[in-house]
This record gives structure tokens, sequence and C-alpha cells, in this order.
């Protein structure tokens, strides 16, 4: 027998219909790679269990700050994604010689980023980089394995999270 999780109102919770939180629900995009329970780099997917948002990071020369914690973003601002490198699935600074992403990008994707403790702080090589909320493509569109929204909802969404907020992501298969 499968027990629902104690979730409060506060959580952020992932359903099949999209991001449940402060009574709303969020239509969101997830991972191409489907749900996964065993989270690797480079599947694509969107790692299951509890995480929590431990960062923010915003586009000063696109938007306000979006929550009094927030940090902005700058061009030299890279995220690790090297699992060889000492600082993998952390944030590091322009010039680097490891395997990266840029957090200014021309697309508005980063324009807004959750940082969410995937594999963070003491990351296990291999194990997955990067699990961001940020805004989506279009509708539907898969991530990597982030968790992605209209820009308008990730705008509502950050105005009201703190660092810690609770996010579930259950199976949903």
């Amino acid at each position: 027998m499968t027990t629902t999780p104690p979730y409060s109102a506060a959580d952020l919770v992932l359903t099949k219909r999209g991001l449940r939180f402060a009574g709303r629900l969020l239509p969101c995009s997830i991972g191409k790679g489907g749900i996964s329970r065993n989270k690797r780099e480079g599947d694509g997917a969107t790692p299951t269990g509890l995480h929590h948002i431990v960062g923010m990071l915003y586009r000063p020369d696109r938007m306000a700050r979006p929550n009094a914690w927030a940090r902005p973003t700058g061009p030299g601002d890279l995220w690790s994604d090297d699992s060889h490198d000492s600082h993998y699935n952390t944030l590091v600074t322009a010039p680097y010689g490891f395997s990266h992403e840029h957090l200014r990008r021309a697309d508005p994707l980063y324009d807004l980023v959750l940082i969410l403790d995937w594999n963070w702080p003491n990351a296990t090589p291999g194990k997955g980089s990067a699990i961001f909320i940020h805004q989506w493509r279009r509708p539907g569109y898969p991530t990597e394995g982030c968790i992605a929204f209209d820009r308008r909802d990730l705008q509502w969404l950050a105005a009201r999270v703190e660092p810690g907020s609770r996010v579930i992501v259950p199976d949903l298969a």
C-alpha cells in the first residue's frame, strides 16, 4: 500500500497536470526523459524526491529583483556540469576550463532561475547537475531535466517562495 506524503500548503508539488503551490495549479514542463528515480548526467530526466530551493538567480538587465534574497547574474556566471570537475554542479565564473552552462543566455530561459538542491552541495559525479526551475521555451516543450514555467507564472512563484521551500517530485508513473 502506498501512502501520500504529508504535504503542506507551502510545498511545491508536481502533479500530472502541473505544479501545485499556494492554492494554484501552474502548468509546467519537465525533462524530456520523464521522471526518474535514478537520475544521471545527460539523461534529460527530472529526478523524483523531496528537493529544496537553495538559490534564486535573475538577470538584472531584463527584470527587477523578483524577491529580496535573489542574486543577480553577471556575464561571467556559469554552472559546472562536468563530472570530472571538483566544482561539479556549482556556480562558477568565466573563464572556465571545464564543461559548463552559461547562466546569461541569449534566450530568456535563465532570466530567472530557482536552484534546487539536487546532488548539491556535495555532488556525486555523474548523478546529474543543474536541476533548476526556470522559464519554458513554450508550453509542453520538455527541458533537460528541469521544471519550466510560463514567465508570468515563474515570476509569481519566485515572489512567494523562500530559501528551503520544498519541491516534491513524486514518481508519477
